[in-house]
């Protein structure tokens, strides 16, 4: 591993588990237990502050991304009827999303909520083989918003080639956008009502999940796990014994353990920095 300075000095990777088939979209609540998917299984794992594995929902709508609102709400880019859910703390599930302007979504992937409760999410095309379609309704691979209270999104950024990883910082103001085809993520400003405006290039890397620290630098996911600074300079990258990395969040009772959906596997990483709230 690369001498990253957001990595606990003499750090290691531990493996937590290989039990699963495609993990992603780990999101951690209040207390610190992180929540991830095992997509193809079509389950919801937890991940407890103790290091306890359980499953926390089965038949999850094919849950990928997840995050967690302020009330302790689970949301999921539920990607079997292309929906967006809430779901509560004891696994019950609500559809919150289930198309725009009447037709199908291409299939949420990943999402993030702001102080207000609005959902930004990323809808890309990756067909599906529990899918009967075998092409999209809407043209185009694009980056929405729903506002809390609202029954349609919009679009907030509809010149991406493929968006899948989303993160935005807790005070609000900036978003990121991973285009992972173009290979290029990009930083917005969020304005007051929402929308995005002055789009910036961020680093010409792509990600499939990302995650920020304490000291405003993003995590980018695939070939392990690549840090950048909030100015866009490149930390180093921690290798995964893994094909790709799906997805990263910081989880445990300090927020300083950085927690790695790697494929069959899941990775924790003690860190020197912290996740944001």
């Amino acid at each position: 591993m690369d001498s990253i300075k957001t990595v606990k000095p003499g750090a290691t990777l531990v493996q937590v588990s290989d039990q699963f088939k495609f993990t992603e979209g780990p999101a951690v609540d209040k207390n610190g237990v992180i929540y991830f998917t095992d997509q193809p299984n079509d389950k919801i794992w937890r991940y407890d502050t103790d290091g306890k594995l359980s499953v926390f929902m089965d038949k999850t709508g094919r849950s990928n991304g997840l995050y967690f609102d302020k009330k302790g709400t689970l949301y999921a880019c539920a990607d079997e009827k292309n929906e967006i859910w809430a779901i509560s703390p004891s696994a019950k599930p609500t559809v919150v999303l289930s198309g725009v302007q009447g037709q199908k979504l291409n299939g949420p992937n990943d999402l993030w909520i702001d102080q207000k409760g609005g959902i930004y999410f990323t809808d890309p095309y990756y067909q599906r083989d529990y899918w009967e379609r075998k092409k999209p309704d809407i043209d185009g691979q694009k980056v929405y918003y729903l506002a809390k209270g609202k029954q349609e999104p919009v679009v907030v950024d509809g010149d991406l080639k493929q968006p899948n990883g989303i993160v935005g910082t807790p005070d609000g103001k900036h978003l990121y956008v991973a285009d992972i085809r173009d290979n290029k993520t990009y930083k917005y400003q969020i304005k007051p009502d929402g929308t995005l405006t002055n789009r910036q290039l961020f680093v010409t890397q792509g990600s499939d999940g990302m995650t920020l620290d304490n000291q405003g630098n993003v995590y980018l996911t695939g070939r392990g796990v690549t840090v950048y600074d909030p100015a866009g300079t490149r930390l180093g990258n921690i290798p995964v014994p893994a094909r790709w990395v799906g997805n990263v969040c910081f989880g445990g009772k300090d927020r300083s353990t950085l927690f790695i959906t790697a494929s069959e596997s899941v990775y924790t990483l003690s860190m020197q920095v912290k996740g944001v709230e």
